[in-house]
């Protein structure tokens, strides 16, 4: 079986800075896959590089068979690759169900908007009640399930997620991780891009260990212990 992302030998740079080298990852339709490292490992980067914010000097990224290696953003999307952005980032001074809505833009997400839409309020009921109140009211979890609603709404089979975790309370954290699981549950391919070492073995099968921009461990969750990736982590 052919995997659903394949990421190879990707260099990114910032200027004359390499934030990434020689990177490589792939996810098979349906799994869950962490991608784990400290604060500047070059994990939020590589996530850029796949989304089509972020041109790659070199390498190559594969989604459904296709070579999408320097395309637009939005023609990522519509093939059915989400991302999830780091902070839970929305349009503050729009609504909640406005937010919610710039996610179904692409002609493919459009159709189903409505069932879309519906499948999110069952998701996070709390959007639901919050429809109508401004995006950047809300308290940092419920912002981080606007972004999750506003990615669903693209109707994606793949969905990145950047640091979901970082600042929340630890409920919250506990709440979105059992929604991610669900969505895996129903089918969506899941990315999740952390710090957490113990919570990404924990929910992912396949795990990827970034240190210094360059991937240095990668394995089965069930055949990476704790130490073992503290010590890739931590470059130790």
């Amino acid at each position: 079986m052919s995997a659903l992302l394949k990421v190879e030998n990707i260099d990114a740079f910032y200027g004359d800075f390499q934030a990434v080298q020689q990177a490589s990852f792939e996810v098979d339709e349906k799994k869950i896959v962490s991608v784990i490292g400290t604060n500047g490992a070059g994990k939020t980067t590589l996530m850029k590089v796949i989304g089509g914010t972020l041109a790659a000097r070199g390498g190559k990224v594969w989604f459904a068979d296709r070579d999408i290696t320097g395309w637009p953003t939005y023609k990522i999307v519509e093939l059915g690759l989400s991302q999830v952005p780091e902070g839970g980032k929305v349009f503050a001074r729009m609504s909640v169900m406005e937010n919610l809505i710039m996610g179904s833009y692409t002609p493919r997400a459009r159709s189903g908007a409505k069932a879309s839409l519906e499948r999110v309020y069952e998701l996070f009921p709390m959007l639901k009640e919050k429809a109508g109140q401004a995006a950047g009211s809300l308290s940092g979890g419920q912002r981080q399930m606007v972004a999750i609603g506003r990615a669903l709404m693209s109707n994606p089979r793949l969905i990145c997620f950047d640091e979901i975790s970082l600042g929340l309370a630890p409920t919250v954290i506990k709440d979105i991780y059992a929604r991610i699981r669900q969505l895996n549950a129903e089918g969506i391919t899941i990315v999740l891009v952390e710090q957490d070492v113990k919570r990404s073995l924990k929910t992912c099968e396949t795990a990827y260990i970034m240190l210094k921009g360059k991937v240095v461990l990668s394995g089965k969750s069930k055949d990476l212990t704790e130490d073992t990736v503290s010590k890739a982590y931590f470059g130790m």
